[in-house]
């Protein structure tokens, strides 16, 4: 048995206090300034500045500055460390409460879900965005419309992102082009889900207000010019954008038109 004696666990006294909590399910849906998360919970922005440091602190948060505005970051909750935290926390109160972590949505579940729309978007259309469009499509066996598109698209995919995603998902999207958001404004989405900070901030309105989401994720590309020399950039955001889609589908699979 435990001792009365045992310390709380950190994701407790992160999570109890209610400023941090309205925080945390803030960033479960998107990642935010932390002005726009000053807005959102109807607090002082030096007082959300306080708890978000906490939360960093504690590993539950991380940040990472903006591609629009240098002086800007950008939060993201942590959502393994989060379910890692959470079975930790209930191990601790009592051996009994060690349980296996909950099954991720399948595509089976999408298939008895409404078919749901999903357009991500960045700048130029060649690496972050296709990255994400191939692998939900991967993820849900097609059962999820994925589609992607850029507000400046290159002439062509990066070599790295083709790459990356053959090398470690078995994927190809070879024959695949970067496409100008012009081209799908007219279509219904369910959400629309940004990658690139720049490319949130002129994003264009679509019809039947779809859900909206960000996703700050820094451009690969930057890591160098040359096919070879960025690569581990692009396999770490691709990593990245994996983990974010897969926690996207228990999302997508609860979602009713």
């Amino acid at each position: 048995m435990a001792s009365s004696s045992q310390a709380t666990p950190a994701f407790v006294r992160l999570a109890a206090h209610p400023l941090r909590w309205r925080l945390l399910t803030e960033l479960a849906d998107s990642d935010y300034r932390v002005r726009e998360l000053a807005t959102r919970v109807g607090e002082p922005q030096n007082l959300v500045s306080y708890h978000l440091r906490l939360l960093r602190d504690g590993g539950l948060v991380t940040a990472t500055r903006s591609s629009f505005d240098g002086r800007d970051s950008y939060y993201h909750l942590d959502l393994d460390r989060c379910t890692d935290a959470l079975a930790e926390t209930g191990a601790a109160l009592h051996p009994a409460l060690r349980r296996a972590l909950a099954p991720r949505r399948s595509p089976a579940d999408l298939q008895r879900s409404p078919r749901v729309g999903v357009l991500f978007v960045c700048t130029g259309n060649s690496a972050r965005s296709p990255i994400a469009e191939a692998l939900l499509r991967h993820r849900t066996g097609g059962r999820a419309e994925s589609v992607s598109a850029g507000s400046h698209p290159k002439s062509r995919l990066h070599p790295n992102a083709v790459r990356v995603l053959h090398d470690q998902f078995g994927i190809d999207i070879t024959g695949q082009r970067p496409r100008h958001w012009d081209t799908v404004t007219g279509r219904r989405f369910d959400y629309v889900i940004s990658l690139c900070d720049k490319a949130r901030e002129v994003c264009p309105d679509f019809p039947d207000h779809p859900r909206r989401a960000h996703w700050s994720i820094p451009d690969p590309a930057a890591a160098g010019d040359t096919d070879q020399a960025g690569y581990p950039a692009f396999q770490h955001v691709a990593a990245d954008i994996d983990t974010r889609i897969r926690h996207l589908l228990s999302v997508l699979g609860t979602h009713r038109s």
